[in-house]
């Protein structure tokens, strides 16, 4: 019987790699550049199905122009794909739960620090042979101990986090979640209104998903709310952020800082978000460890599997009928 074919737009880890080409004939882009929306469109036309990444624009054009039946996305977050077109094209979407849950929040818990600690700003002065010696005043951060750590959606991330801040660092925990939380195994404190994150955190993280219901969730409005001595930090999804505004409050010192992992735009970046005061910049690491990159990959191979030995896939995000 003829394997699958697989169209992957980016290069994987090796051993997922090897992996996957026993069960399918796989074609991957060795080059590992972004492919044109005609490529991508051109690859799902020519195979049984497509594997992008979140960097991936996956409209519908691409959708439409398809032969194959299933997008098995590289990533947990798929705001990336048109699922209106999915549906109205019969195309199953499947993600990959779980597996970076740990990279990412210890990855949040790292810009905490590094915007907190001021250590951007240590490293520079090392790197520049400009530091002076220690002195009392000298790069004065915040600590986290004791502080309060607001988080906007807590699914499995938030929870990570919420537990690594709470146990290791002792900070209060507030959330914000569109659904009520139940049986949390630590304490927190979910908030009804998103306001009481925004005017009582000390730090506040983002970790929800995409899509028009969170776009811009920070925006001038939510920043004008938030108390001098807040820091940002978005691990999540770029369009989170009104970029724009968050980088006159950084500049005007409405908020404390910010420490980002994802953009509006990847991989451009906001010429703004360069030139701003108390920022660290990361290029999108959160899941970064080889552990969860390498677990990322065979959840794609699992979703594959399943779906053409059922018709059915494992973690569906979509509803195609």
């Amino acid at each position: 019987m003829q394997k699958p074919t697989i169209f992957v737009t980016r290069r994987w880890p090796k051993e997922t790699v090897e992996e996957m080409k026993k069960f399918f004939e796989v074609t991957i882009n060795h080059d590992d550049r972004p492919l044109t929306q005609n490529e991508i469109a051109d690859g799902f036309e020519s195979h049984d199905a497509l594997a992008p990444t979140v960097s991936d624009n996956i409209d519908q054009n691409i959708i439409k122009k398809g032969s194959g039946k299933i997008i098995a996305n590289y990533g947990v977050g798929f705001s990336h794909i048109d699922l209106v077109a999915c549906k109205e094209n019969n195309v199953t979407v499947t993600n990959t739960p779980d597996v970076l849950t740990d990279a990412t929040a210890d990855l949040t818990i790292l810009l905490m620090l590094m915007i907190s600690r001021k250590a951007i700003e240590g490293a520079k002065e090392i790197e520049t042979k400009s530091w002076m010696g220690w002195k009392p005043t000298h790069l004065v951060g915040s600590d986290l101990s004791g502080k309060t750590l607001g988080i906007i959606g807590m699914g499995r991330i938030g929870e990570a986090v919420a537990k690594r801040a709470l146990f290791g660092f002792k900070m209060k925990i507030m959330f914000f979640n569109r659904s009520k939380k139940e049986n949390l195994n630590f304490k927190a404190e979910q908030v009804k209104k998103i306001t009481e994150i925004f005017e009582k955190s000390d730090f506040i993280s983002l970790h929800c998903p995409g899509g028009n219901n969170n776009k811009n969730i920070i925006n001038e409005k939510s920043l004008q709310l938030m108390k001098k001595s807040t820091f940002l930090i978005n691990t999540a999804r770029g369009e989170l952020i009104e970029e724009n505004s968050l980088c006159k409050a950084l500049n005007n010192d409405q908020i404390a800082g910010a420490g980002l992992d994802v953009y509006n735009n990847e991989p451009d970046i906001n010429p703004k978000l360069l030139k701003a005061k108390n920022v660290v910049l990361l290029p999108h690491l959160g899941s970064a460890t080889s552990k969860a990159r390498n677990a990322m990959g065979f959840k794609v191979i699992e979703n594959l599997k399943s779906y053409f030995n059922s018709g059915k896939g494992i973690d569906i995000v979509n509803s195609t009928k």
